[in-house]
């Protein structure tokens, strides 16, 4: 199978509301490219050894393409792992340790949990259950500000990128559920590699061409006539 092998420095930056006692250890601060390699290595063995089965966990079809996919750990011990990555979230990291691209060449990839851990603080700040949010201004194609002054919050919600360290607001959609918006990161990539795109494509995979980490809790961008990020559509089902 054609792997490439993906070099990182993985920011420093934590986020606010975030709490992995963990967060400080080696393992978080550093390019985990031999635990990827690690359980690269033993995925593809395990798929090998079972008939083409992958060692995931059973989620539906409803999650986020992002997340769909965890590797289920359970399955790779202790034949095919005698111990578990320290980045990972089963190890006490901060990573989920997930595969892309299963039907043809499964792929070993990254979410950062310290985004979904903002995320989920936020929900409960919120108090998001069944009811209806009021939505603020929209962005995009059900894509929406979050009206963050209506509930007490002192500061516009925000996520660190794992890719820049940059700050990333966080808008909403009419299911209520959260959106990371990568557009400065994605307008970034464009600019430096000097990429033109295709309208209507996903450039989303242009942030982990170079990165094991994923746009995880984000929906599908496109560019526009100026060769811009824009949101493209209004898919998400961002579950943890």
């Amino acid at each position: 199978m054609l792997r490439r092998l993906l070099l990182m420095i993985i920011p420093t930056v934590f986020l606010s509301g975030c709490f992995y006692p963990t967060a400080e250890r080696a393992e978080n601060r550093i390019a985990p490219l031999d635990q990827l390699n690690m359980v690269q290595t033993a995925v593809d063995q395990y798929q090998k050894d079972n008939g083409g089965l992958l060692p995931l966990k059973d989620r539906d079809q409803t999650y986020d393409q992002y997340v769909k996919h965890p590797v289920d750990f359970e399955k790779l011990q202790p034949r095919y792992l005698s111990e578990l990555p320290g980045s990972s979230f089963e190890k006490g990291g901060i990573y989920q340790y997930v595969l892309m691209d299963v039907e043809h060449d499964p792929t070993v990839k990254l979410v950062d949990l310290r985004t979904a851990e903002v995320l989920k603080d936020l929900r409960i700040r919120l108090n998001i259950q069944d009811r209806t949010l009021p939505l603020g201004e929209k962005v995009g194609p059900n894509v929406y500000r979050i009206a963050y002054k209506k509930y007490g919050l002192d500061e516009y919600p925000t996520v660190t990128s794992p890719y820049s360290g940059e700050t990333l607001p966080v808008y909403i959609n009419g299911g209520n559920e959260f959106i990371v918006d990568y557009t400065q990161d994605l307008g970034r990539v464009i600019k430096e590699k000097n990429l033109k795109p295709e309208a209507g494509e996903d450039i989303r995979p242009i942030l982990y061409e170079d990165s094991p980490v994923l746009p995880a809790y984000s929906v599908p961008y496109t560019v526009n006539e100026k060769n811009e990020p824009v949101f493209k559509s209004n898919v998400l089902h961002n579950k943890k």
